[in-house]
C-alpha cells in the first residue's frame, strides 16, 4: 500500500513540478508582468518607497491595530508572510539547487523571482479586492475567495470557480501539515540533535509548548511574534552571510562567471552533457525559486489579506517586496556563500565535497566562523523553520475556515500543534514528498484564478497608477465585496 502511494505521488509530483508546472508558473509571471506594464521595473522606486521605505517614514505601516480591530498592520502581514516563505528552502533549497543543477541554477532562480514578483503582486491585489470579514471580525481572503467570487462570477463559471476554490482549500490544508509543519519541525529536531545533541523528543515537546501559546492565540498573536522574530532572524543570517561573502570577495568574479556560464550551457552542471546540464540548471533554478518565495502558489495572500490596508495595490507592492527579500536577497546570499567558499569547482560546476543540504552551507560558514559555522546554521534553520510553522498555521486555518466555518478552526489549530511533536520524532521522507505534491497542486487552481482575473488586476493597477503616481482625480477601486465585509454571522462559505 505504501509503495503504491509513493508511486502515485511520484507521478503526480513529476507532473506538477515538471515541465508543465514550471512552465505554467513562468508563463503566468510573464503575462502578469506584461499586462501590468512591467510594474516591478517601471515603478521600482515607488514600490520600494511604499514598502521598506515606508517602514521608516509612515507610522501607519508599522502601527498596531486596536484591541477590537482584528486586522493586522502592513508590516505584520509582511513579516507573517515572510515567516512562511523564508524557511529551510533558503538554506537547504539553494544548496540542493546548486548540487543538482550547478551554479547556473541560481540565474534561473533569479528569473523565476523577477516574474514571480508580479504573480505574487496579482495574488495580493485580488486577495484584498475579494476579501471579507468572518464571524470573529477577522479578514478572510485568498485564492479560494477570488476563485469562487471572482472567477465564479464570470458567465458560465459559477460551478468551476466553486470547485476550484474547494480543491485549493483541500490542497492547502494538507500541505499545511506537511511542508508547513512536520517537515519543518523535523528539520529543527534533526539539526538540534546533530549540532547540540538535544534528543528529538525534547525538541518536540518544546515546539508543541511554544507553538500552542502562539498559534492558539490567533492571527494577532502570530503576527506579534513574527514581526519580532523575522527581522531578528533575517538580519542575523544576512550579517553572517555577508561576512562570509566579504571574506571570499576575491572569488566573486569567478562566481558570477560560473553562474552565467552554467545558465547558458557554456559549462555543464557537474561536467556532464551540456544539453542535460542546462536543462538541470533551468529545472532546479525554477523549482527552488518557486518553492522559496511561493509566488504563484496562493499561500501568502491569505495573510496579506488580513492587513488593515484598504488599497489593493498597496498590499500588492508588499507582495513584490516579499519575493525580492526572500529570493533576490536571502537566497542569493546563500548561493554566494557556497560558491565563493571553494566547495564547488566554478569551471565545471562539480561539487568538491560530499556534504549536501544544510551541511553544505554549514561548511561554507565554517571557513570563516570555524566550528561555530554549522551551529550558526543550525540556529538559523531553527528560527527559519519555526517561523514557517507559524505562517503556515494561519494558511491552514483559513483553508479550514473556508471549508468548515469559523468556529471549527480551533479544532484544526489543536491538531496542527500536536502534529508538531510527531514531526520531530518520525521519519518523514514520504511526508516530504507528499507535502511537495500538495503544495504544488495549490498552484494550479490559484493560477487559473489569477489568469482568469488578470483583467481585474490590470484595471485596479491602472486606476492606482493614475491616482497615486500620475495625480489624476478618479474614484479608487477598493473592494468589490463591501457588503460581505459587514457580515456579523458565521457561515459555512464552502
Amino acid at each position: 500500500m505504501l509503495e503504491t502511494i509513493t508511486n502515485v505521488n511520484s507521478v503526480v509530483n513529476g507532473i506538477v513540478w515538471g515541465t508543465f508546472g514550471i512552465s505554467l508558473l513562468l508563463i503566468a509571471g510573464i503575462i502578469m508582468t506584461i499586462i501590468n506594464k512591467g510594474f516591478q521595473f517601471t515603478h521600482f522606486s515607488h514600490w520600494i518607497k511604499n514598502t521598506i521605505g515606508a517602514m521608516f517614514s509612515d507610522k501607519h505601516v508599522t502601527a498596531h491595530t486596536g484591541k477590537e480591530d482584528k486586522s493586522i498592520s502592513q508590516f505584520q502581514s509582511l513579516c507573517t508572510a515572510l515567516a512562511a516563505t523564508i524557511g529551510t528552502g533558503n538554506i537547504v533549497g539553494v544548496a540542493t539547487a546548486i548540487v543538482s543543477g550547478g551554479p547556473g541554477a541560481i540565474f534561473w532562480m533569479w528569473i523565476m523571482a523577477i516574474f514571480g514578483m508580479m504573480t505574487n503582486y496579482s495574488e495580493n491585489v485580488l486577495g484584498i479586492y475579494y476579501r471579507r470579514k468572518n464571524a470573529k471580525g477577522e479578514w478572510s481572503g485568498g485564492a479560494m475567495y477570488y476563485l469562487r467570487d471572482g472567477l465564479g462570477a464570470k458567465k458560465g463559471c459559477k460551478h468551476i470557480g466553486a470547485v476550484l476554490a474547494v480543491l485549493f482549500s483541500c490542497f492547502c490544508l494538507l500541505a499545511s501539515f506537511g511542508i508547513g509543519n512536520m517537515s519543518q519541525v523535523n528539520s529543527i529536531a534533526g539539526n538540534m540533535n546533530s549540532a547540540f545533541n538535544i534528543p528529538t523528543w525534547v525538541t518536540g515537546i518544546a515546539l508543541v509548548a511554544l507553538s500552542s501559546i502562539v498559534i492558539l492565540g490567533g492571527i494577532k498573536r502570530v503576527a506579534a511574534v513574527t514581526e519580532k522574530l523575522i527581522p531578528v532572524m533575517a538580519i542575523l543570517y544576512i550579517v553572517g552571510a555577508v561576512v562570509v561573502c566579504i571574506s571570499n570577495i576575491s572569488h566573486f568574479g569567478a562566481v558570477f562567471a560560473s553562474i552565467f556560464k552554467g545558465a547558458f550551457a557554456f559549462k555543464a552542471a557537474g561536467g556532464g552533457v551540456i544539453g542535460y546540464g542546462v536543462s538541470q540548471a533551468i529545472t532546479w533554478g525554477f523549482k527552488r525559486g518557486a518553492f522559496s518565495n511561493e509566488a504563484g502558489l496562493g499561500s501568502s495572500v491569505m495573510v496579506h489579506s488580513s492587513s488593515n490596508v484598504k488599497e489593493p495595490v498597496r498590499q500588492g507592492m508588499w507582495g513584490i517586496f516579499e519575493v525580492f527579500a526572500d529570493t533576490i536577497v536571502v537566497c542569493t546570499l546563500t548561493a554566494f556563500c557556497i560558491l565563493s567558499s571553494g566547495l564547488v569547482d566554478l569551471e565545471t560546476g562539480k561539487m568538491l565535497t560530499d556534504v549536501a543540504g544544510s551541511g553544505l552551507v554549514g561548511e561554507a560558514f565554517s571557513g570563516v566562523f570555524g566550528s561555530f559555522g554549522p551551529k550558526f546554521i543550525a540556529i538559523a534553520i531553527l528560527l527559519f523553520a519555526y517561523s514557517t510553522v507559524l505562517g503556515w498555521s494561519h494558511y491552514g486555518s483559513k483553508a479550514f475556515e473556508f471549508l468548515f466555518g469559523t468556529k471549527a478552526t480551533i479544532g484544526y489549530k489543536l491538531v496542527f500543534v500536536v502534529m508538531a511533536y510527531f514531526g520531530c520524532t518520525m521519519s518523514l521522507s514520504l511526508a516530504w514528498d507528499l507535502s511537495d505534491t500538495f503544495n504544488g497542486l495549490m498552484m494550479i487552481p490559484n493560477l487559473i484564478g489569477v489568469l482568469a482575473l488578470s483583467g481585474e488586476v490590470a484595471a485596479i493597477t491602472k486606476n492606482y497608477v493614475a491616482r497615486e503616481i500620475k495625480g489624476k482625480k478618479i474614484e479608487p477601486m477598493v473592494s468589490v465585496y463591501d457588503e460581505y465585509n459587514k457580515l456579523d454571522k458565521d457561515e459555512n462559505v464552502a
